[in-house]
């Protein structure tokens, strides 16, 4: 999948040397909790996701966000898929922030599951996230009432 200034990668183990690097601040926890993985950690999570899932019906998709013009990785968006139904996610390395490629990506993201037939895409945000919350509506998700762990479910599509 790609958009005017990214492209979306198929994650791979291989990815975790550079992808420590772009994931490594801890300030991208802020909201999330939690801390960044070293080097090893993250290529044993990334070796667990590119496996995929161990339950049949729930597929794991993930991929790395990469600049088009020098192919950089800027950060990552994944998708839960359960039937007709994803839940995603995106993170964007903090130097590449407020640049508008998250957006993109969730976009991307969104469009893409929806060409293989995902209806209902649903997001859970920190009701303080302001730059999330602003890129899951630029991907046409709209907050619900709901909340889980603390976090706003934002949704698309029926069952939303």
């Amino acid at each position: 999948m790609s958009a005017a200034r990214i492209d979306l990668e198929p994650l791979r183990a291989g990815h975790a040397d550079e992808m420590a690097d772009v994931l490594g601040d801890p300030a991208l926890h802020r909201f999330t909790g939690g801390a960044p993985y070293a080097r090893d950690e993250l290529r044993a999570r990334y070796e667990r996701l590119a496996a995929g899932s161990p339950d049949p019906a729930v597929h794991w998709l993930n991929w790395v966000v990469r600049l088009r013009w020098d192919g950089r990785p800027v950060g990552t968006v994944q998708a839960t898929v359960e039937g007709a139904a994803a839940e995603v996610a995106w993170v964007i390395g903090t130097p590449w922030q407020g640049r508008g490629y998250a957006t993109e990506a969730a976009r991307a993201l969104v469009a893409g599951l929806a060409a293989h037939g995902v209806r209902r895409v649903v997001a859970h945000i920190h009701p303080d996230h302001t730059a999330s919350a602003a890129v899951a509506r630029a991907a046409g998700l709209a907050p619900t009432r709901e909340r889980r762990d603390g976090e706003v479910r934002w949704s698309a599509g029926p069952g939303g």
